[in-house]
């Protein structure tokens, strides 16, 4: 199956389509005000949290008769003690709400029906990830820094920025460099392919931000802009390097065998051929 990068939308209270800061799907997300009850109760002055043992004591009382009752609350404590967020229905006009609650906000994702929260236009839960989802053909141990990278780059850019480093370090050993010395491996890899211009960006960020400093350590002189040019290096290199030639490799093994085996024999005339002049 063909792969592509995703689009990547981030997200925002100006729009009613982006990429879910929980699933990363770019998609329709509903909006939500919020409002407040207070918790004025008799037995419950103190917001109610439940945990996992509560739900299975709950279950195992016999204090409701009702089999579905007993197991719809006990399956609604269980989604509490999680800790996620998430709506509940609620019979209209059966209680009343005592205010409105203004500059909070809500949005739903319409793929994995998620909530985030929002305090006027910025994201507080889940934490924000600046710039686009790392490629999905990258090793899973460079999407984890790639991951990271996003989580504290707006908290620390230098962090964010070492991390790339680092991932872009094993991105080299996965392409099958020796990941020791960066000048070499881009060398290399332009020999096997690598676009001029993604080079040239490469030893920009080489040579201003971090000829002397090692990967994945902290180098006083890099900014934001220098980290995000870096996540976008590192897709760029693995889209051309990883999934361009995985999906042409793709569409070659879907060819008839009788074709696939014309062109191998042509190739290997052609080699013979030029191995005589």
């Amino acid at each position: 199956m063909m792969t592509a990068m995703r689009k990547h939308v981030e997200p925002s209270t100006k729009e009613t389509a982006f990429s879910c800061p929980h699933c990363g799907a770019l998609t329709t997300q509903h909006w939500s005000n919020l409002f407040a009850k207070r918790i004025s109760s008799d037995n419950h002055r103190l917001p109610m949290i439940f945990d996992e043992s509560e739900a299975s004591d709950f279950e195992a009382s016999s204090g409701i008769e009702d089999g579905e009752v007993k197991a719809s609350m006990a399956s609604y404590m269980r989604k509490m003690a999680t800790g996620d967020l998430f709506y509940s229905g609620r019979k209209q006009g059966s209680e009343y709400v005592d205010f409105d609650i203004n500059n909070l906000f809500v949005s739903q994702c319409y793929n994995c029906q998620k909530l985030a929260v929002w305090r006027h236009a910025h994201l507080l839960y889940p934490p924000a990830r600046a710039g686009v989802e790392p490629n999905q053909d990258l090793a899973e141990d460079i999407q984890r820094d790639f991951n990271e990278a996003r989580l504290i780059v707006d908290q620390s850019t230098r962090g964010a920025a070492a991390l790339l480093r680092l991932a872009l370090q094993k991105l080299c050993m996965q392409l099958g460099e020796s990941g020791k010395d960066i000048n070499a491996d881009i060398a290399s890899l332009v020999g096997k392919g690598l676009s001029p211009v993604i080079q040239q960006s490469l030893d920009v960020v080489r040579v201003i931000g971090n000829e002397s400093v090692h990967p994945g350590t902290i180098d006083l002189r890099d900014d934001r802009a220098t980290a995000l040019e870096l996540f976008g290096l590192i897709n760029v290199i693995a889209e051309q390097m990883l999934s361009h030639p995985k999906r042409v490799k793709e569409l070659y093994e879907r060819l008839p065998e009788r074709k696939r085996e014309g062109i191998e024999l042509r190739n290997a005339k052609a080699i013979e051929k030029a191995q005589k002049k």
